[in-house]
């Protein structure tokens, strides 16, 4: 009786595989999409923008904006495509119009103009801090794009890491603004400027070629 009982569970060792659990915590790829959403999100770069905001309507919900951005994401991870084909707009023609959202922004951090009028203080912190400036449409066409390859739970992981940041960065932002003095703030907004419209570019290119004729 005991041989048989080792040969079950050397046949089980063998033939066990944790990657096909319906739960798959991945490292790498947790850390990749995190990664990729933290460069795409660009809180760090958004620090002046931040500022700017929080100077015009006077106070910033940090934790209303960041619960805001985390749904979004959230929700857009699960229904997003659904929606997109439920008012008959693919991804490519989704992420195009994202670059031109980013290509704004850029145009705004490097020329020092302002497209944003702060003339709503109450929803200052869900428009334009939670959308599009957080989870935007290069935000949300990143995370539909990593759900083909990423498993669910690692995006999720990834989304709230993120979400955390966010929420540091907003908390910390008055004193970061100090630290940085308005010389640094102005270096920080012209070169993630510069990056941003990079991202631009590079979605538009990449998706444009795929837009139905």
């Amino acid at each position: 009786m005991e041989p048989k009982n080792t040969e079950n569970i050397t046949n089980f060792a063998a033939n066990f595989n944790p990657y096909n659990s319906t739960i798959m915590f991945d490292i790498k790829e947790i850390l990749s999409a995190g990664m990729i959403l933290f460069a795409v999100i660009d809180i760090i770069g958004n620090i002046p923008l931040i500022i700017s905001l929080r100077e015009k309507v006077g106070h910033i919900q940090s934790e209303k904006a960041a619960v805001v951005s985390a749904l979004l994401m959230i929700s857009f991870l699960f229904l997003g495509e659904e929606i997109l084909k439920l008012i008959g707009i693919d991804v490519s023609s989704f992420a195009v119009a994202g670059s031109f959202v980013l290509l704004l922004l850029a145009i705004e951090m490097i020329l020092g103009i302002s497209l944003f009028k702060g003339d709503i203080p109450a929803t200052a912190s869900i428009v334009p801090l939670a959308f599009p400036m957080i989870a935007g449409a290069g935000t949300l066409t990143s995370i539909l794009s990593l759900r083909a390859e990423y498993h669910l739970v690692n995006m999720i992981i990834a989304i709230i890491g993120n979400i955390i940041l966010v929420y540091t960065v907003l908390k910390s932002s008055h004193f970061l603004g100090r630290f940085l003095g308005s010389s640094g703030i102005l270096v920080i907004r012209k070169v993630f400027g510069v990056v941003l419209l990079a991202i631009a570019v590079k979605l538009f290119a990449t998706n444009v070629g795929q837009l139905a004729p």
